[in-house]
């Protein structure tokens, strides 16, 4: 119950000092720099006062758990050891302890930088991350990263610059050497209420709600994070948020969106049948593939286009249209050998239109379009005008919509 008491109250005077007591001290007519410092000076007024209570009432012999006695001096300069064995058994741990580092260093700096409307230069987060792990490995340190209690406190408490982190270090250097026993009662009920009411007041729920709207499985994702945060601890967290973000990539991207498109009347546009009143060709299939072609979704495309070109005896030419494809990996360009060779073997020509320069680059490089049974057009209308003349200068003449359905977005 002790506990209890010391945490509520340091945690009401600490939401009182953040929201009340600014206001209290205008209104005595103190001035306003001098309000902001006392203001942000209440952490610092709490841990002095809860710390007075336990020591006069003696409340850690009554269970209030405390910090203790800290070691006092300054830690010894030293190399760490370099040996075959131990590097094997820590570099796992240290691969992990680095990567879930730079991400919560780098997560924290954004938020931050965000309400201040800065930027963070992720490279440059990097390479002081490192800079400050060697220091720590000489200094006899703990690894080093931007931890997330500790920035929102800093932050709390006005800090603009690194100047705040190297007074912080003084400050911190000085304590050890001259007065680590007065810590000795310091509850840490009051250090929890610190961070609880620094921390809250970076909680967005009005995001939580916004990605619920907008999309179930990016939700999903960030519920992960939150529960296995809450109730495992932050690296599981982020180890759960990424894993569970690469699957449901991984899943959306394994059956993107292809339309069958047509031309839109008196343009040279191509549009999906689906969404708009278009002409299409009874011998040429025209397929828009709206995702870059990789391991995931390439037998997807396989199988879209054999179902097409089944259901329609009457094609002769199938033409992807990849203004959307931005790249092809090695497994998607055999699957693509693959399909050049069942559709010709089914009397079906394949063609490419809108291919970005550099994958076509790539695909230069390769023997694909030496296999490639048709051709590769600059553009969607230039191949209907070379493989259905008829259909589209019927298309060109016929008079243009004058507007097309709210509800289409391709």
């Amino acid at each position: 119950m002790a506990t209890l008491a010391i945490g509520l109250i340091a945690t009401g005077f600490l939401f009182w000092v953040r929201r009340g007591l600014k206001p209290l001290l205008l209104r005595f007519n103190v001035r306003e720099r001098v309000a902001d410092i006392m203001t942000k000076a209440g952490p610092v007024a709490a841990i002095v006062g809860t710390t007075l209570i336990v020591g006069v009432a003696d409340l850690g012999a009554q269970g209030v758990r405390v910090v203790g006695s800290v070691p006092a001096g300054l830690p010894p300069l030293s190399l760490p050891r370099f040996e075959a064995s131990a590097w094997a058994q820590l570099l796992p741990a240290a691969a992990l302890i680095s990567l879930i580092g730079f991400v919560e260093s780098i997560s924290v700096a954004q938020t931050l930088a965000a309400r201040r409307r800065q930027r963070v230069d992720a490279n440059q987060e990097l390479v002081g991350l490192g800079a400050a792990n060697v220091a720590a490995a000489i200094t006899s340190g703990y690894p080093v990263t931007g931890g997330f209690a500790r920035s929102v406190v800093n932050f709390d408490a006005g800090a603009r610059t690194q100047l705040a982190s190297v007074f912080t270090a003084a400050g911190i250097a000085l304590v050890a050497v001259l007065f680590t026993p007065l810590f000795r009662n310091l509850p840490q009920a009051a250090l929890a209420a610190t961070i609880i009411v620094s921390v809250l007041s970076l909680i967005d729920l009005g995001t939580v709600r916004h990605t619920w709207r907008y999309s179930r499985s990016d939700f999903s994702a960030m519920a992960a994070t939150i529960v296995v945060v809450l109730f495992v601890g932050v690296e599981a967290g982020i180890l759960a948020g990424v894993t569970l973000s690469i699957a449901l990539y991984l899943w959306r991207t394994s059956r993107p969106h292809i339309a069958i498109v047509g031309q839109v009347p008196g343009t040279e546009h191509f549009r999906n049948v689906e969404r708009h009143s278009v002409i299409t060709s009874p011998t040429v299939l025209s397929v828009r593939v709206d995702e870059s072609l990789y391991f995931a979704d390439a037998r997807y495309l396989e199988d879209r286009l054999y179902d097409e070109v089944a259901r329609r005896p009457d094609i002769r030419h199938v033409v992807l249209v990849c203004a959307a494809v931005n790249y092809i990996d090695a497994s998607a360009l055999d699957s693509l050998e693959v399909i050049v060779d069942r559709l010709k073997q089914a009397g079906v020509t394949l063609h490419l239109s809108e291919v970005k320069g550099p994958v076509l680059d790539r695909l230069k490089r390769s023997e694909f379009l030496q296999h490639l049974t048709g051709g590769v057009f600059l553009s969607q209308h230039q191949a209907m005008s070379t493989l259905d003349p008829e259909i589209t200068a019927r298309a060109d003449a016929a008079p243009t919509p004058m507007q097309l359905p709210r509800e289409a977005v391709h």
